[in-house]
């Protein structure tokens, strides 16, 4: 090997023994995870966003344009019509929407799969929305203390992929099982086999004890919602074998059984899950399993601008509905490469592994007294959804959400004065990573309506989060607990306590991995 080359290599060597010198690791994970158990405190959040990351998302060719329906794209034709036209009589492929500024005056929906609505980028095509959603379709409801308002103020979006999971029902879940297992056992015999997917729905009783278990037993007031707490977990399945039948046994004291292959009993089915289970798993909680097959999947909107009229924001609860696009019930659908621009809020995510990437949100409206231009920015509301890359150069009131809702990931994004809005409902393992949260007055500012529980769940998840100003322990009403905040700039002490308060403020520079999302991916892909 030639002198030079062999000091310029030593030279090398010395930097990166230097840069890994400086570096920190979690007590949580260690250096490559060596120290991580997923079925402990620190949930397994690689499972996220679309087809659980293991696989980029598509771009499917062109099938159509949306001026092949009549749509003049000139910021003055209603082309409305044309948009609908192009989504209902167009199967698979992509809708192009060529360079031009597009006026749409009703909702657009993509209720079918492998469908996608795609522009020219943000800086060519843009949809203009000059009407409320609430002028087009009326929904009028009230905030818990009555205050009359939209329902569009939390929810709704011109552009709506609509789906749901039209799996059969297998049956209940004959057996408890605690979070971090990975068995199930169903009452009875089914078809499921080894690399099927199974979808396991709960629903609490009116003594909130399923609620109180997402919060740890720190679950704060819960008067308002007795017994409407539900969860929803979706896995592949890595085996699948025929339990022994159980029959109860005369004779015997309540609930007592007897197992064996008796006469007239019915085979169960033992399920074995690839991933652990995200909470417990309790027939008291009328525990099912369904086949998860869902409706509508390989969808997306990408590659342009919604744009609103810029005007004055009036404040809270006075949204009507300048909502961009609603991903409600749909699977491995995407929003991805978009502009927001004066919306009143940004999209909404209610479905399964679907994913909103490369979002900015911008506003030329005048702020109200509080600097804000809206009401919600990017809202996960449903089961291990993903938002990365994502800019904010404005402040919304809740930047982003979560509520009622599990196993979800920001990670990758940048604000002006970040708040990560806990919107109670016991919103439980989801995580935020490698977020840059601009001045870092209000991080833990959220909101909710009252004696819902607390804002948070357990097992919620924070790992470096750079701000302008060093951060605080988390307050009692903000959440439980068991909440793991790792590579917060912070002037307060280490409080490291496996079953209680997680405080690792180490510094965000030298934390590594950076991203924790990242991480647990390529640990489970070996990307």
């Amino acid at each position: 090997m030639p002198t030079v080359l062999l000091a310029l290599l030593i030279l090398l060597s010395g930097v990166c023994f230097a840069a890994d010198d400086k570096a920190e690791y979690s007590e949580l994970w260690g250096k490559n995870g060596e120290k991580w158990n997923p079925s402990g405190r620190l949930p397994d959040f690689s499972y996220a966003g679309y087809r659980m990351g293991e696989v980029p998302i598509p771009s499917p060719a062109v099938k159509c344009s949306v001026k092949d329906f009549g749509a003049k794209g000139d910021g003055s034709t209603d082309d409305t019509k044309a948009f609908q036209d192009a989504l209902k009589k167009t199967t698979g492929g992509a809708i192009l929407i060529p360079a031009g500024k597009y006026v749409i005056t009703d909702f657009l929906e993509i209720d079918k799969s492998n469908l996608v609505l795609r522009g020219e980028g943000p800086g060519k095509t843009a949809l203009f929305f000059p009407k409320y959603l609430n002028d087009i379709k009326p929904n009028w409801g009230a905030t818990t203390s009555g205050q009359k308002t939209s329902n569009y103020s939390w929810g709704g979006g011109y552009i709506v992929i609509k789906g749901s999971n039209g799996g059969k029902a297998l049956g209940k879940i004959a057996e408890p099982a605690k979070r971090g297992e990975h068995v199930i056992v169903l009452e009875k015999a089914c078809t499921l086999k080894k690399g099927d997917f199974i979808e396991i729905r709960q629903k609490d009783n009116p003594d909130n004890a399923m609620m109180k278990h997402l919060y740890c037993g720190q679950p704060g007031d819960m008067a308002k919602i007795p017994g409407s707490t539900r969860t929803s977990f979706v896995s592949r399945i890595t085996a699948v074998e025929v339990a022994p039948a159980v029959r109860s046994t005369a004779g015997t004291e309540a609930g007592a059984t007897t197992a064996g292959r008796d006469a007239g009993a019915t085979p169960r089915t033992k399920v074995t899950l690839e991933r652990a289970l995200r909470s417990d798993v309790d027939p008291a909680w009328h525990a099912e399993g369904f086949e998860f097959a869902p409706r509508v999947v390989d969808s997306g909107v990408e590659e342009l601008t919604f744009e609103f009229p810029p005007q004055l924001y009036k404040g809270h609860f006075t949204e009507l509905g300048h909502n961009p696009a609603l991903i409600s019930g749909a699977s491995h659908c995407w929003i991805r490469n978009v502009r927001v621009l004066n919306g009143e809020s940004g999209p909404y995510l209610g479905g399964w592994f679907c994913t909103v990437s490369g979002i900015t949100l911008d506003s030329t409206c005048t702020p109200d007294k509080t600097g804000c231009v809206g009401h919600h920015g990017i809202t996960l509301y449903g089961t291990d959804n993903l938002a990365e890359d994502f800019t904010f150069t404005c402040k919304y009131i809740h930047d982003l959400t979560v509520e009622h809702s599990a196993g979800n990931v920001f990670h990758r994004g940048k604000g002006v004065d970040m708040c990560f809005d806990h919107h109670k409902r016991a919103p439980h393992a989801n995580l935020f990573t490698n977020i840059d949260i601009g001045e870092g007055k209000r991080m833990y500012m959220c909101g909710g309506g009252a004696a819902l529980g607390k804002h948070s769940g357990a097992w919620e998840t924070f790992w470096n989060l750079r701000a302008k100003q060093p951060q605080k322990l988390w307050s009692p009403d903000f959440g439980p607990d068991m909440m793991n905040f790792v590579g917060v700039e912070s002037r307060e002490q280490p409080v490291l306590k496996p079953e209680g308060r997680w405080w690792e403020p180490i510094s965000p520079a030298r934390l590594q991995p950076q991203d924790l999302y990242e991480a647990q991916l390529m640990k489970r892909t070996k990307k």
